[in-house]
């Protein structure tokens, strides 16, 4: 899917026989992608015009278990052979290399690549780009993003005569989870991880998922489809949500919102006048009533704002082996049948157009929640911190904090949208304020 092709992209004279396809990774997706292909052969044949056939799976242990089983003969420790001999290359092994090599070894010699490898293309994405466009093959990446929801061929295809706002979206299924038991049972962080895991949701060593590196790599892949350039991950600002507990929950709902990861890239325009992309990820509150505040469970979803087609919504597994392998051959077939039907692949180079800006430039609005010393003169004097920087305050409440350390009261502001770095300031500037005792919690705030 989302490929990225050159103007100068060869045609490709219509296949006569089958094609053989190279699967490296026999994983759960990896398994999932050889079932399909063997059991739904005929199926495929009808589809594509010619038989797709599964040439081999390079796979690290020879004699692993895996959700399905292929042909003994079918798996191989030689993965070069393997992609010398494809007409199309299915990459799952993950991570970075030897994935990044055997791509760019297909590449430069002018065979499509599928792969759901979201690290690397998040990390090499321009460099697997510029590959794909000097030997003029496809390099098709659905599955890097929402499993099996269809999100980056709608941005490619279906708005590239619309001009794309934001994406914003629930990118990470296991985030997700947890924050929604925390919501719906008042679960804390660490409940909520341990059942994640006990479910299969959550992996022994969670830090991708809940320290939003997983968010951030979709993130990067999203705005490169969305606004037409090469993003990278070091170019995502990074919180996740391990430092969520119960009183932002309950600060949240009081206020009528519920938290969610959501990973962000949106346009955008610096002090400077230079036009731009923010790309984020960190916890956000959403109104109860927006469409992504009912995304529950391990369900992932993207909300899309473009200029013409005004708000859209894509909803569905974001992970699996059945679902992702179920976006792997759509791309799969969707190559097949150019080969058979012969013409050129469908590659954009991303070009440079929209750099990226630094995040304190994007604009937000905050929860804050203080707790503060219950006396004459407080409200006045954190008011003027938020006058200060010109940052508003649309609503505030007042909550008496008696069970605290330190009696007092607790504050929740919500402030108007402003730049980050402003509210950043506010928040510094609160901190040394003898009157508040602690900076409780601050909030992004989406979707109003």
């Amino acid at each position: 899917m989302p490929e990225l092709t050159a103007p100068a992209a060869q045609d490709v004279a219509p296949a006569t026989e089958g094609l053989t396809v190279a699967l490296l990774g026999g994983g759960t997706v990896g398994s999932q992608v050889a079932r399909i292909l063997t059991e739904d052969a005929a199926v495929l044949h009808d589809r594509v015009g010619a038989p797709l056939t599964l040439g081999g799976i390079a796979v690290r242990t020879l004699d692993a278990e895996r959700d399905w089983q292929a042909d003994p003969a079918r798996y191989t420790r030689d993965a070069e052979a393997l992609v010398d001999g494809a007409d199309i290359v299915v990459e799952l092994m993950g991570g970075i290399e030897p994935a990044r090599s055997l791509i760019l070894r297909a590449l430069e010699a002018g065979t499509a690549v599928v792969t759901g490898n979201k690290a690397l293309l998040a990390a090499h994405g321009a460099e697997l780009y510029e590959a794909a466009s000097r030997s003029g093959a496809q390099l098709s990446f659905e599955a890097s993003v929402a499993g099996a929801i269809p999100i980056l061929r709608p941005l490619r295809d279906s708005l590239s005569g619309d001009t794309v706002h934001r994406v914003m979206g629930i990118a990470n299924g296991t985030t997700n989870f947890i924050l929604d038991r925390m919501d719906a049972e008042g679960a804390s962080f660490e409940e909520a991880l341990a059942e994640a895991q006990r479910l299969g949701y959550a992996e022994a060593d969670p830090t991708a998922d809940v320290g939003g590196l997983d968010a951030a790599a979709k993130a990067a892949i999203l705005a490169t489809l969305a606004f037409g350039s090469a993003y990278t991950l070091d170019q995502v600002s990074v919180e996740g949500i391990t430092g969520i507990t119960a009183e932002d929950n309950a600060a949240a709902a009081d206020a009528g919102y519920v938290v969610k990861l959501l990973a962000i890239a949106e346009r955008g325009t610096a002090e400077d006048g230079t036009q731009g992309a923010v790309l984020r990820v960190h916890p956000t509150l959403i109104p109860r009533e927006h469409p992504l505040a009912s995304v529950r469970g391990a369900f992932n979803a993207v909300f899309v704002e473009a200029e013409n087609a005004g708000e859209l919504m894509f909803y569905g597994p974001g992970a699996g082996g059945a679902p992702t392998a179920s976006a792997v051959m759509g791309d799969v077939v969707a190559i097949a049948q150019r080969i058979v039907r012969g013409g050129p692949a469908r590659l954009r180079t991303p070009v440079a157009a929209l750099p990226a800006l630094d995040p304190a430039e994007a604009r937000t609005s905050s929860l804050v929640v203080l707790r503060v010393a219950d006396q004459p003169g407080v409200l006045r004097r954190v008011a003027a911190v938020f006058e200060q920087h010109a940052v508003s305050i649309e609503t505030l409440r007042q909550v008496r904090d008696d069970d605290a350390e330190i009696p007092g009261a607790s504050l929740r502001l919500i402030t108007h949208r402003a730049r980050q770095r402003d509210l950043d300031a506010v928040v510094a500037d609160l901190t040394a304020l003898d009157a508040v005792h602690e900076v409780a919690s601050v909030l992004r705030v989406e979707g109003n």
